[in-house]
């Protein structure tokens, strides 16, 4: 594609080259830069892509957008604008030709549930015979094939690419987490979804969004770009607030109360499942879904009220729900045969950590232990909240490292220490956490539930910038192997 055709429409200042140079392909990485690559220079958080545009010519780059006065050697096409983050969004849309003009699109946001809502959603399509595509906190899904993605919402750069890539796969559906960052870094910029999906909103991320509110005001924007529907959670206070915002034909509302154009009723609570009648509006349908918790109510009918805005029948989404046997990482409970259970949950919220130990409650005929922590460089404000959810809702509280990334893991260990004694349960200070981990299976006694908390289907932890395996599943089952 050229050059000129790729900027059509945008504001642009051409500095140096032709217009007419023609792009086989787009980079932002100038490690990745190829023979008659565009080499966007963008300005990151820790590293600034103007300096490495010379590195970026040299590995072949045709062209070069920039955002500030920069000195350039090489026979290249430059073109200065006013955002390089904005006009890499603008151009990833343009060169993959509007990929989610040619797939049904729909994003989910909130702070708890986006990824489970995926795989209901896709379970319900997929029961209906429609292709899925999935990108999302767990990486990329194309029909059956994984791609491994850095961030919940990629680029849009990636985002595009993967979206044209489904498009050629003829892949139905793009379902797809949209995370306040990717809202805030315009990484779904000139985009449109067809349908949005608002789960809850708690504080997280306040390292960035700096208030509630900006948080909040960042999630929003997703619904004023859809075309279809806006499924909102009846019973979020900020769900709420999008509710007053776009109240017309595109609403379909959700929760536990009548109110809601999609509620449930006749709950009943078992340790491995939950029962309930799905009401969408004059239809009812009974449910048993694979993944207790009040919380797995909420995520199973935002993806029932998103297929039933496709015209799914309430057969096939009761086919769907009933399909999944858990997603892992989300209160997935792992076969110990011991007395005792062992869960592992991605909860890393003061909301997610109630909403887990609540689940808990009903079924825990002993202690509930929790081995947690709170993520490093992230919002600090969180930690002692979290903390002191555990020690009021738990009984034995085992503070320990989870992803320090480039902090003291003690330090942020005595943080969350510092909430957890404001409630009852006991305090048990155990920085390494596999260390934490085989403690808590040491002290485990008949009916117990442990749980393992932060996580989730995580593989890996952060420390100092270095990626290290660490898979809790595959450490619980060793050790009580040995």
């Amino acid at each position: 594609m050229l050059l000129d055709k790729i900027l059509e429409g945008y504001d642009y200042k051409l500095l140096a080259g032709k217009l007419n140079t023609e792009i086989l392909g787009i980079e932002n990485d100038s490690r990745a830069v190829t023979e008659g690559s565009l080499f966007i220079a963008e300005v990151g958080y820790t590293v600034d892509g103007h300096d490495y545009i010379q590195q970026a010519i040299g590995n072949g780059a045709v062209a070069v957008i920039i955002e500030k006065e920069v000195e350039i050697k090489g026979d290249v096409a430059i073109v200065k604008v006013q955002d390089t983050l904005d006009a890499m969004a603008y151009i990833s849309v343009n060169f993959y030709n509007k990929p989610f003009e040619n797939i049904h699109t729909i994003g989910i946001t909130g702070t708890n549930g986006k990824t489970s809502t995926t795989y209901f959603i896709k379970s319900i399509l997929e029961a209906g015979n429609l292709s899925t595509g999935i990108i999302g906190t767990m990486g990329t899904l194309i029909g059956d094939r994984k791609i491994e993605t850095t961030n919940t919402t990629p680029n849009s750069l990636v985002m595009n690419k993967i979206m044209s890539e489904m498009v050629d796969a003829k892949i139905d559906y793009s379902i797809m987490e949209v995370s306040s960052h990717a809202l805030a870094l315009k990484r779904v910029e000139y985009m449109e979804f067809e349908t949005g999906i608002f789960m809850n909103l708690s504080k997280d991320h306040l390292d960035y969004h700096e208030t509630i509110q900006n948080y909040f005001e960042s999630k929003a924007r997703l619904f004023s770009i859809t075309k279809k529907a806006n499924i909102i959670n009846y019973d979020d206070k900020y769900g709420r607030k999008i509710i007053e915002k776009h109240n017309d034909d595109k609403l379909i509302s959700f929760g536990l109360t009548k109110e809601a154009d999609v509620f449930a009723s006749n709950i009943s609570y078992e340790l491995d499942k939950v029962k309930y009648t799905l009401n969408i509006f004059d239809k009812s349908i009974d449910i048993v879904l694979n993944i207790p918790g009040e919380f797995s109510i909420y995520n199973s009918m935002a993806a029932a009220a998103c297929a039933y805005s496709y015209g799914i029948d309430m057969e096939i989404i009761k086919l769907g729900l009933e399909s999944i046997k858990g997603v892992r990482g989300r209160f997935e409970v792992i076969p110990t045969n011991t007395d005792y259970t062992v869960i592992i949950d991605f909860a890393h919220t003061a909301d997610g950590l109630k909403q887990a130990l609540h689940t808990m409650e009903d079924f825990v005929k002993g202690r509930k232990i929790v081995v947690f922590g709170a993520g490093g460089n992230r919002d600090k404000t969180k930690r002692p909240e979290m903390g002191e959810v555990v020690g009021k809702m738990g009984d034995i509280a085992i503070v320990t490292s989870d992803n320090p990334r480039f902090e003291e893991p003690e330090a942020i260990v005595d943080d969350v220490i510092v909430g957890v004694k404001k409630g009852k349960a006991e305090v048990i200070k155990i920085v390494d956490r596999k260390e934490a981990i085989e403690y808590a299976l040491d002290i485990a006694r008949k009916g117990d539930i442990i749980l393992l908390a932060g996580k989730g289907h995580e593989t890996y932890t952060l420390i100092n910038g270095v990626k290290l395996p660490f898979d809790e599943k595959e450490i619980v089952l060793n050790y009580l192997e040995k």
